[in-house]
């Protein structure tokens, strides 16, 4: 092995160590949603909103399931538009650092080691048309984590990936944040409130239901011969 491949070889290591470190620590690390508004409401209101984006970029970066706990906090504690807005901001910047880690250290080896059926998916992402990249941005299946590694590995550019984080993020955000402060803390003991609360908001539930339509004809389109760029 080259030294050129061996250093592209440990740069893909690194994220996959990276990942499995996520994970360990969101065994280990115990975070609750109480914990962060006790400590937050604390602070004044714009103050408490510039700590808890700061909180949210290192803590859900390290830890991997722990945005469940801050979409909760940050319902409660801001309401569902001041915590769309601030976890918006959070996701902007989770998308650059996760984004441009994979870039660097891992698009030139998967680049190298592309079969022909998966360099063609990669021209085709890599010339996304913008309105698939909001839909994949805007569906409620696809962790923005994944997605913004999985972006960085292709051969888009951050600035049009960028234009879909701006504007496509905030529509997922505030469904959620806006169920979110409805339900409260009940949505993780009781298995039945979102039922009952899609029950009772039926428009909110067909756009639910308009969202798992849209990740469906993404997949659709990425498995077509027609061109996402078009």
């Amino acid at each position: 092995m080259s030294i050129k491949k061996y250093k592209q070889g440990i740069g893909l290591l690194i994220i996959v160590v990276i990942l499995v470190l996520m994970y360990y620590f969101g065994r280990f690390i115990p975070i609750e949603a109480s914990f962060l508004e006790d400590h937050l409401s604390k602070f004044p209101f714009l103050v408490a909103g510039i700590l808890y984006i700061i909180a949210y970029v290192i803590v859900t970066f390290f830890v991997f399931f722990s945005k469940d706990l801050f979409w909760l906090s940050g319902a409660l504690l801001f309401g569902p538009v001041y915590s769309t807005i601030f976890i918006c901001i959070a996701e902007i910047i989770n998308a650059f650092i996760l984004f441009y880690l994979a870039r660097l250290l891992g698009r030139k080896y998967v680049q190298k080691q592309l079969s022909d059926k998966y360099s063609n998916l990669d021209k085709k992402l890599g010339c996304i048309n913008l309105s698939w990249l909001f839909a994949l941005r805007i569906a409620p299946l696809i962790p923005y984590k994944f997605l913004d590694l999985a972006m960085g590995l292709t051969r888009i550019s951050f600035r049009r990936y960028l234009i879909a984080v701006v504007f496509g993020t905030w529509i997922k955000i505030y469904w959620i944040q806006s169920i979110l402060y409805s339900v409260g803390k009940s949505v993780f003991t009781d298995p039945l409130i979102l039922t009952t609360y899609f029950a009772n908001h039926k428009t909110l539930m067909f756009f639910s239901l308009l969202y798992v339509i849209l990740i469906i004809a993404v997949v659709i389109k990425l498995n077509s011969k027609d061109k996402l760029c078009q």
